[in-house]
């Protein structure tokens, strides 16, 4: 028996949730199909930011900023909590270069309207008495928030639901083809969807989602570890990185030693509500390998420890490894595909899932609803830059 959507939504991580949300509060009949259960994948496997302060100057720090005001939004209007708070979050500097660096990073985001600010040696001493003593000083997003990726994820699915959103947990998509009458038909493992619009939320599966109607989506896996780690005394009260944390993402060169660079490993601490804390992070690219590597683990609380050396004797309580989906220009694709009218990708936020997910889920909502004007321009994030570029049939 078939079943009959406005839009389909394929993946139940952060960003198919938020999709559902956002689209059925619209009014529109919607279904999310996920092949395992809800925030099963990456959004299982991450933290849990909602961070403008590592975001590049200009359009990708504006599209956080603005995920930022949706998440405060969702905090009041969604019936289940998902352990928000707005803290702000620090990078800290180890060398005079990087706060030389930052200082620049800084003025470049205050030009963008941003709420940044410079920190010396004794903000940063008054910020955590674990602190080692070298570091010079940092910089502040105040607006930085932290929210639980699974309360989140389900919060959101939960308040789809109540809008009317059907969700089908382990309900493999198979195939997709399109009717005669432009509507899509979508086989799966236990029934026959068809619809009106398809929105591709696969994360790192949505090459193989694009596959099916001949679509190449540029995206790869690309790991992160992640240590879940304890104190009898709080460490700290809200997110830290270390400055390198940026050279890192972005792929630039550091004065590290090799194992280091080779996973690239930088310092990413943040406190849970229940007064845990996270400690990552890493970056390679080993393909679909979700296998935690001692090795990384090692280097990444080696890391830890050379910027907070009272943690030398921190309980490690589980660690475990997350695959997220890569772009080679560091921005999502939130797009339609004009190849294949009614079909929309919302995939690509490699580590930036949970912080982009809200503003994700307006704009897919926008754009179904053929909207002139978005919350954001598109233009960035479109599909077919990549086609310009060459990357897209490469």
């Amino acid at each position: 028996m078939k079943k009959n959507f406005d839009v389909i939504i394929i993946g139940g991580g952060i960003i198919g949730s938020a999709i559902a949300y956002y689209v059925s509060k619209s009014g529109m009949s919607v279904a999310v199909l996920e092949k395992n259960e809800l925030a099963s994948g990456t959004s299982s496997r991450c933290d849990g930011n909602i961070l403008a302060i590592d975001k590049d100057p200009g359009f990708d720090s504006q599209m956080s900023l603005a995920s930022q005001k949706l998440v405060n939004e969702l905090s009041k209007e969604l019936e289940h909590h998902f352990e928000y708070r707005a803290p702000g979050s620090i990078l800290v500097c180890e060398t005079e270069e990087e706060m030389i660096a930052a200082e620049k990073w800084v003025a470049r985001q205050k030009e963008a309207g941003l709420p940044f600010k410079m920190l010396d040696r004794s903000d940063i001493r008054q910020e955590s008495p674990f602190f080692a003593d070298d570091l010079l000083g940092g910089l502040e997003c105040e607006t930085d928030s932290t929210v639980n990726p699974y309360l989140f994820s389900f919060a959101l699915a939960e308040g789809a639901k109540k809008k009317g959103a059907n969700i089908y947990t382990h309900t493999e998509v198979h195939s997709i083809k399109k009717s005669t009458t432009g509507d899509f038909k979508i086989e799966t493992s236990s029934e026959l969807f068809t619809a009106k619009k398809v929105v591709n939320a696969a994360g790192i599966w949505a090459p193989m989602i694009g596959k099916m109607l001949d679509i190449p989506i540029p995206i790869k896996p690309r790991k992160g570890h992640i240590i879940v780690a304890s104190r009898q005394q709080p460490v700290g009260l809200r997110k830290v990185m270390e400055f390198g944390y940026l050279i890192s993402k972005f792929g630039g060169q550091r004065k590290v030693d090799p194992p280091t660079e080779k996973y690239g490993v930088a310092l990413v601490f943040e406190p849970t509500e229940s007064q845990n804390f996270l400690i990552g992070s890493s970056r390679e690219f080993v393909g679909m390998n979700t296998t935690v590597n001692i090795d990384v683990i090692k280097c990444i609380a080696r890391r830890a420890i050379r910027f907070y050396p009272k943690m030398a004797d921190m309980l490690v309580i589980r660690t475990y490894a997350g695959l997220r989906p890569w772009t080679n220009d560091h921005l999502p694709i939130i797009s339609h595909v004009d190849e294949v009218p009614g079909f929309y990708i919302a995939a690509g936020h490699e580590g930036d899932g949970i912080s982009l997910a809200a503003i994700t889920g307006k704009l897919i909502d926008e754009l179904i609803k053929e909207k002139s004007h978005t919350t954001i321009p598109i233009e960035p994030l479109r599909y077919d830059r990549f086609k310009v570029k060459g990357v897209v049939h490469s």
